[in-house]
């Protein structure tokens, strides 16, 4: 059973997806607003945010339409849409158990095929990545609290083996260290403020751990103690002073960035795809399926997608220069919105 906040709408509004316009609404209570996923205006704090299905029962709740976004005059989105939407909150449900895709597919009377081309279409990622996702943050919930074998099971892994499969994926560790959250570790942090709003930056005393963007220091410091939820954590604003000056100049092309002295755990493969990244010229982007040719794998390109989508460095490994082939930009970490502007003000500043 899932026991973590795995909200797909949410994720949806974190990343800004337009095409889940008209799927839903999500309404913050401090402001009183109503808006589409979309909606390009500062995100609220988690708590604070609660989802509709319709603009009608947003107002009916008592909710005002944004300016910004108007999302009264939202349509409705595609089938395809709507398909993932369906498909999204089946796999977060916390009381559904999704294993397979086949399985997904027969509980939406949906061909796998078809979903499959709905995931792409609207996510760029297959169903069995979120589904097996979906473990995996449940996995972190579980072994906080429990031994490694049991979390294992409880969160829908069949064998120790598929489970460290994708541990090694997306930990970049192994459960059994995983599960020390960072013991015995000392962490010092940073926030500082950037053009691109707030950035944490993270160190032990052998280098940069995590760098990542956030629109308020709470839920950066919040989303720093859950990973390292073991560690000691402080925070040290003389000691990152170099590191945060270095990392905000490369924001302006200053190459010293690539000079940090980092500890980030991670897989051999991650460790391929990050270091390609550092190699990327400032101001120029490179492909999915080119990373993935430099490493000398040109069939791992989803692979190279879910390594920069797990990179814990924001900027130090500049992820956010990989772009689909056809010069779309896809994910971000750290928002869609944010990956344009790093991407324009580069282009720019050449």
């Amino acid at each position: 059973m899932k026991s973590f906040d795995g909200d797909w709408r949410w994720r949806a509004v974190v990343s800004r997806t337009d095409a889940f316009d008209g799927m839903f609404y999500f309404a913050v209570r401090t402001t009183g607003v109503f808006c589409r996923p979309s909606c390009r205006a500062k995100h609220a704090k988690r708590e604070n945010v609660t989802f509709f299905s319709s603009a009608a029962e947003a107002e009916l709740a008592g909710f005002r339409a944004c300016l910004k976004c108007r999302p009264n005059e939202a349509g409705l989105s595609g089938p395809s849409a709507r398909l993932a939407a369906t498909a999204l909150a089946l796999i977060f449900d916390p009381e559904t158990e999704i294993t397979t895709v086949e399985d997904l597919s027969g509980r939406l009377n949906s061909s796998a095929g078809r979903l499959q081309k709905a995931f792409r279409e609207v996510l760029g990622i297959n169903p069995k990545e979120v589904i097996d996702m979906a473990r995996l943050e449940d996995f972190k919930e579980h072994v906080k609290t429990t031994d490694v074998t049991t979390s294992l099971y409880e969160s829908g892994f069949g064998s120790s083996r598929s489970l460290y499969e994708k541990a090694g994926e997306r930990l970049g560790m192994t459960p059994a260290v995983y599960k020390k959250g960072g013991k015995d570790l000392d962490i010092d942090y940073t926030i500082v403020d950037s053009p691109l709003g707030k950035l944490l930056i993270a160190a032990t005393a052998r280098g940069i751990c995590a760098v990542s963007f956030g629109e308020e220091e709470t839920s950066l410091k919040d989303e720093l103690e859950q990973e390292f939820f073991a560690a000691r954590i402080q925070q040290n604003d003389g000691k990152l002073k170099a590191a945060a000056t270095a990392i905000l100049k490369g924001l302006e092309g200053e190459r010293a960035i690539l000079n940090l002295p980092l500890d980030i755990r991670a897989s051999a493969f991650q460790m391929r795809v990050w270091s390609e990244l550092r190699k990327i010229p400032y101001g120029e982007t490179r492909s999915y399926a080119e990373i993935a040719e430099s490493i000398g794998d040109r069939k791992a390109v989803r692979a190279v997608a879910r390594a920069c989508a797990t990179n814990p460095v924001a900027l130090v490994n500049p992820c956010h220069r990989v772009i689909a082939s056809d010069g779309k930009l896809s994910g971000y970490r750290w928002g869609i919105d944010r990956k344009r502007r790093l991407l324009d003000n580069e282009r720019n500043a050449k």
